[in-house]
């Protein structure tokens, strides 16, 4: 009883009535109550003490490491009709086996006949390349003949001017010694008239003395007039000269405007060629796009054009399609305020929905159904939901991950920290704490 009122009732009660009561205040239950306090403490004391595995605990879904291996959309090149399906919906496919046929619907490829009307254009362009080139060696030839013959001409005429000046220099000569023999003949005659006029000398020789200078005189001037031809002789034969000049270069800039117009014709004719050569390969190529193939083995998953007719078109998506072979991984997104405590290389404990599992966060080696993984990618950028994306690949050293998994599936993640005890990640979580920062050593530096 608990004996609070001044007016005590215990002596008018038989507790011999009252079992529960005699159990309560005998001295043997003080006993067992005392008893049980202490080993209960000293049972939370050792708990205390246990180990506990810090962990940060999120959630994710399944994914594959090699970009090629994830799902994807098998888009069309070409605008096209479906002219037939060779697949269908969740059906296996190895790698090059036709999915759909298309059927252009472009007027520009309808004709049959168009790789070979593109061919024969190839080759006429090619042969008029060859056309052009046989007229240029032919106006190169026309140029070297056209030197050698100005060469010659001009040869021949240096030659005549050479001549003709020797002449000139001969016709000074001449005149001079004519104007010496015309003085003297002057000078004869002269004193010959003074003979004459003293009577020392007949008329005869006087008028003999006289045709003498006339004659001389004759000499002087057919000299002069001698020299004086040859000087325009000259003067002809240097323009002769200059004119074959001016007219090989007349002809030869002409033959040579010809030639660089056959040049720009066969370089123009050149780049419609390469045209031609990539438009053939263009027309060679769309033709492979008509037929739509599995890029590598796998499932087609989804169709998203139906039915036959249906026009699609360029990038338009034609089936989903999942590869066969593809290595797992899991894409986790952890907090911010976690991730500078996390490190490329640490373990993860994975749990996969469909795949029953008893979990103890702080004694991952408790767990039961849990995967091991580890960290081998944290992006550098923050996710559209706020949180920063971790990529998890299996442990090797682990159990290996269950063969059924599919891409897209759900995970839950452990990201297993520091060891602590448990009094001490009692008193973080009350307090606030964020968990044990440190870094794992690397090989590199244990070797050091």
């Amino acid at each position: 009883m608990l004996n609070i009122s001044h007016n005590s009732i215990t002596s008018k009660i038989d507790k011999s009535d009252f079992s529960s009561l005699s159990l309560v205040e005998s001295k043997k239950t003080e006993r067992l109550l005392l008893r049980s306090i202490k080993w209960g403490i000293l049972i939370l004391f050792i708990i205390f003490l246990l180990p506990w595995t810090q962990n940060v605990r999120t959630t994710g879904d399944i994914s594959t490491i090699d970009p090629d291996q994830r799902p994807q959309e098998i888009h069309t090149v070409i605008s096209g009709r479906i002219e037939a399906w060779k697949v269908r919906e969740g059906q296996f496919v190895k790698q090059g086996d036709t999915i759909a046929i298309l059927s252009e619907v472009k007027d520009a490829y309808f004709d049959e006949n168009l790789l070979k009307r593109t061919s024969n254009q190839l080759d006429l362009k090619k042969q008029s390349v060859d056309s052009y080139s046989r007229k240029m060696d032919a106006q190169d030839t026309q140029l070297s003949a056209l030197s050698n013959q100005m060469e010659l001409e001009t040869n021949k005429l240096l030659v005549k001017i050479s001549q003709t000046e020797l002449k000139i220099e001969n016709d000074s000569i001449n005149y001079q010694a004519a104007m010496l023999d015309n003085s003297i003949a002057q000078y004869q005659y002269s004193r010959m008239d003074s003979l004459y006029a003293k009577g020392l000398k007949s008329l005869s020789d006087l008028e003999r003395r006289k045709m003498k200078a006339q004659q001389t005189k004759a000499k002087e001037v057919y000299a002069l007039n001698t020299w004086d031809s040859n000087k325009n002789e000259l003067i002809k034969l240097r323009i002769e000269l200059n004119n074959i000049y001016a007219k090989f270069q007349s002809n030869y800039s002409k033959i040579l405007s010809d030639k660089f117009s056959t040049e720009t014709n066969k370089f123009e004719t050149e780049s419609n060629i390469n045209k031609l050569e990539n438009q053939y390969s263009n027309y060679v190529a769309r033709q492979g796009f008509n037929i739509i193939t599995a890029p590598q083995n796998g499932h087609i998953t989804k169709l998203f054009a139906e039915g036959i007719g249906e026009t699609l078109k360029e990038g338009d998506p034609v089936v989903s399609f999942m590869p066969e072979n593809y290595d797992l991984s899991v894409a986790i997104y952890v907090d911010p305020i976690d991730l500078p405590l996390i490190n490329i290389g640490e373990h993860v404990r994975l749990q996969f929905d469909g795949w029953p599992a008893i979990v103890f966060s702080g004694w991952p080696g408790a767990s039961y159904g849990t995967y091991g993984g580890t960290i081998y990618a944290i992006d550098q950028f923050i996710s559209p939901n706020g949180q920063y994306r971790l990529l998890v690949k299996p442990d090797e050293t682990d159990h290996v991950w269950p063969k059924d998994l599919r891409f897209g599936g759900g995970s839950k993640a452990m990201i297993l920290l520091n060891d602590v005890p448990i009094w001490y990640e009692l008193w973080r979580n009350i307090n606030g704490f964020p968990p044990e920062f440190y870094k794992q050593t690397s090989t590199s530096s244990k070797e050091e």
